[in-house]
């Protein structure tokens, strides 16, 4: 950065852009071929380049942040913005699936039997695996705000046992929806209830994947000394996913499991 008059990251010209949108084309146009020819070659290959621009890309940044010292305060102050702005757009893409869900449950129509779970559905149980996956969402919660606070306090070790801990929480309700998904005495097909459940559901899980990924990553950087007391926004901007996930569950949980059934 010496021979800058400014703080600002002028970014050099990238080739993960331009790859990153082609592997999101072949991802989606293999999901087509998927649904309606059953072949899914060009899926995983989708899939699989997308997985590798991924991680050149954050190979990237984190050179960009670690080693060269482009990331200035005024950098991570953009940074910043940029999260909160992806997090409230996220919210919004939430608010969507929620709407559906209401539109459908608080008027339900004579199609659905005038009432809500509509006839004919045998909701889940919201005190058996709901219930459990709250209080793994909850604690997972409580374990990344712990590493959280232990970077900032430079105590390595108890980082990097908390970060530990919330990636196998998030992985445990992974395990434990896709057992609930298996199990479901009702279909994405049934319905308005089966599409907007799991459209919603399944999203969130998505976004909980994304997430422990999101936190794994971390957790490499983290044994690799990468953050420190005053400078650690990889790790901020993943806690700050994770709780907002946190937050989108209890709303899922309360509406479509407690209410909605």
């Amino acid at each position: 950065m010496a021979h800058q008059a400014h703080s600002f990251h002028m970014v050099d010209p990238s080739p993960w852009p331009i790859f990153g949108a082609t592997a999101a084309l072949l991802t989606t146009s293999g999901l087509a071929m998927w649904f309606h020819h059953h072949h899914t070659h060009l899926l995983m290959l989708g899939i699989l380049a997308m997985l590798l621009t991924m991680l050149q890309w954050w190979r990237d940044i984190i050179r960009e942040s670690t080693f060269q010292g482009h990331h200035t305060p005024t950098v991570q102050k953009g940074l910043r913005y940029g999260m909160i702005l992806f997090i409230t757009s996220e919210a919004f893409f939430f608010l969507g699936f929620f709407w559906a869900f209401f539109h459908s449950s608080l008027v339900p129509t004579p199609e659905l039997g005038g009432q809500w779970p509509p006839t004919g559905i045998n909701p889940l149980n919201p005190m058996e695996v709901p219930l459990l996956n709250t209080a793994i969402l909850l604690a997972s919660g409580v374990t990344v705000t712990w590493a959280h606070h232990s970077i900032m306090e430079a105590n390595q070790k108890q980082a990097t046992h908390a970060l530990t801990l919330t990636i196998l929480l998030g992985f445990y309700f992974t395990a434990l929806q896709a057992t609930e998904y298996h199990e479901a005495p009702f279909s994405i097909a049934d319905g308005v209830y089966g599409s907007t459940f799991f459209v919603a559901t399944g999203f969130h899980g998505l976004h909980v994947i994304i997430g422990s990924s999101f936190l794994t990553v971390c957790l490499l950087r983290l044994t690799k000394f990468h953050f420190t007391p005053r400078h650690h926004f990889g790790f901020e901007a993943a806690a700050w996913y994770w709780h907002f996930v946190d937050i989108i569950w209890l709303f899922l949980y309360s509406s479509i499991y407690w209410w909605g059934s």
